[in-house]
């Protein structure tokens, strides 16, 4: 079983390191600004050497975190009554040696270079990944019934390696996109169909957001998977014998002899109109992977409801404490203040918010700093599929990542309100604290399945991307020209720190509104549920969740 990169979306292209907007300094000076703004600089101290799943800098993050929740007064929810939840890993990283990509037909044989033509992935499995068969091009390897759309209509992938575009058609609406487009769905769909490999295709399209370059810095660093009790991969991965990228640059090697170039047949892609066919001669496929095991952890408390009946139910709010260590080639401490520090310190406040007054929720509230979001989900797939007895049944979550508040709003966003019962609970909310609720400033992007609330949305549990808003408070200083900037230059980079102008009003009115969603849905008789013939309803809550 192979790792697939993490994440679905796509980076923002460099662009120039243009001056940071001005945002007029504000002064912190409420408790639960000042309150966020202390975790904020502890977790993004470089003491916690960028908070790397399995570190020692990420044990001194969690360590904070446990000891933020005992003085909140929540309750041990993790393994054995403690704070933690063991989260079993394996970690891998592919070999330059060994690794080949080769193209036999017309008797010619094109070798592709690694690492700068094609990038291997990973095998968890075997550690020596080798395929040799003749290959199939298969569109974009999207079966999406809900949009009369099947790239594997009458195609035969037994012993194949199926050949596919990354993306998914342009007519696909935002989360539909995004999950389609998934390297991890991709695979699955092709391995379920008897293929015995994948080569995903870059497009340009596919570099516009996401550069070779940084494709191949990600490949380059330590792919990691969730360990089932068996010691094997858990977390569902496609039973592949090997996988690998392809650049845009290289696609026509691929394509080569055969009836259109790989621009012909993106175009076709985007259109809906790919139609699969056979290429001539076979492929090869080897890689080498280096496999270790390791253990990370959740730190997990709990609000115990008040209610006896509704207790043993569980609103759940998430927020990943991991971020990236010391990044690519040692290039610096990558702090991760607002990804994700911010967030972890929006959810304690919030937990301070449901805490203080002594009157808890009728459901439990539980709060659960997650690893290995950066890796894919792990922490939150692992919380969401292996809860210790202690959370009870999730019935929501919340999750709140990178929010970028770094120019005053005057509004909040919760991203993922069109898809469940949630959406009434958020308009309450919002207006209860006084604030406007915004939809989704950058659809395109669908981040509703890249983080950690889709772990949950998989398992069936109606869920919201809690995030800052776009709507400016001030003249002259707009939130989305401050968001972009910072995407642009300092996402996933070094210069993601504490000195940033983090609003910290924004921040707790943040938590206020996370908090208010919480009594809320924890108070109400029923359950949130999906709406009527949502996808995620349909595809994941139906059927009881995602396979393991």
């Amino acid at each position: 079983m192979l790792a697939l990169l993490p994440g679905c979306g796509r980076d923002p292209a460099p662009a120039p390191a243009e001056a940071m907007p001005a945002t007029a300094a504000v002064a912190n000076d409420t408790p639960a600004g000042r309150r966020i703004e202390d975790d904020v600089r502890t977790l993004a101290h470089d003491r916690m050497e960028g908070r790397f799943t399995g570190s020692a800098g990420y044990a001194l993050a969690a360590d904070h975190v446990a000891a933020r929740f005992a003085a909140i007064g929540l309750v041990p929810a993790g393994d054995d009554g403690g704070w933690r939840q063991r989260v079993p890993l394996l970690r891998a990283r592919v070999e330059r040696d060994g690794a080949r990509l080769e193209v036999r037909r017309g008797g010619r044989s094109i070798a592709l270079r690694p690492f700068e033509q094609f990038l291997p992935l990973p095998d968890f499995a075997r550690g020596r990944s080798d395929a040799t068969a003749p290959a199939v091009f298969v569109g974009q390897a999207i079966d999406a019934p809900e949009l009369d759309h099947d790239d594997f209509r009458g195609v035969d992938l037994r012993g194949r390696i199926a050949v596919a575009l990354g993306g998914a058609p342009d007519r696909f609406p935002g989360t539909q996109y995004a999950h389609h487009a998934s390297l991890r769905t991709k695979a699955e769909a092709v391995a379920a169909r008897g293929a015995i490999a994948l080569v995903l295709v870059h497009t340009a399209a596919d570099e516009a957001g996401t550069p070779w370059a940084r494709t191949v810095e990600r490949g380059l660093q330590p792919a990691m998977r969730l360990r089932g009790d068996d010691g094997r991969a858990f977390d569902g991965g496609p039973a592949l014998q090997a996988a690998a990228i392809v650049s845009a640059a290289a696609a026509d090697l691929v394509f080569a002899d055969g009836p259109r170039t790989a621009a012909q047949l993106a175009d076709a892609a985007r259109a809906g109109t790919a139609t699969p066919f056979a290429l001539p001669g076979t492929l090869t496929l080897a890689a080498r992977t280096r496999i270790d095991t390791l253990d990370a952890h959740n730190v997990v408390g709990r609000l115990p409801g008040r209610d006896p009946v509704l207790a043993g139910e569980s609103v759940v709010h998430t927020a990943h404490l991991d971020h990236l260590g010391r990044g690519a080639d040692g290039e610096g401490i990558h702090n991760g203040a607002l990804d994700n520090a911010l967030g972890v310190a929006i959810m304690l406040e919030a937990a301070h918010e449901l805490a203080r007054n002594g009157r808890a929720p009728r459901r439990s509230t539980v709060f659960a700093a997650v690893t290995g979001e950066e890796q894919g989900l792990l922490g939150a797939t692992w919380l969401a599929r292996r809860p210790p007895p202690a959370v009870g049944r999730a019935v929501a979550n919340l999750n709140i990542d990178m929010p970028i508040l770094t120019a005053p709003t005057r509004d909040v966003v919760a991203i993922g309100v069109e898809h469940s019962s949630l959406k009434a609970a958020a308009e309450r909310a919002t207006a209860e604290v006084g604030v406007a609720l915004s939809p989704d400033p950058f659809p395109e992007e669908a981040a509703f399945v890249r983080s950690d609330q889709y772990a949950f949305v998989r398992a069936g549990v109606p869920a919201l991307y809690l995030d800052g808003g776009v709507a400016p408070a001030s003249a002259g200083q707009a939130p989305r020209v401050a968001a972009t900037w910072f995407l642009r230059n300092c996402y996933h980079r070094p210069c993601d720190r504490a000195d940033l102008p983090i609003q910290y009003g924004d921040a707790a009115r943040l938590a206020r509104v996370s908090a208010a969603i919480t009594r809320i849905v924890g108070d109400d008789d029923a359950a949130p549920r999906w709406n009527d013939g949502d996808v995620f309803g349909t595809r994941f809550a139906t059927s009881g969740g995602d396979e393991e």
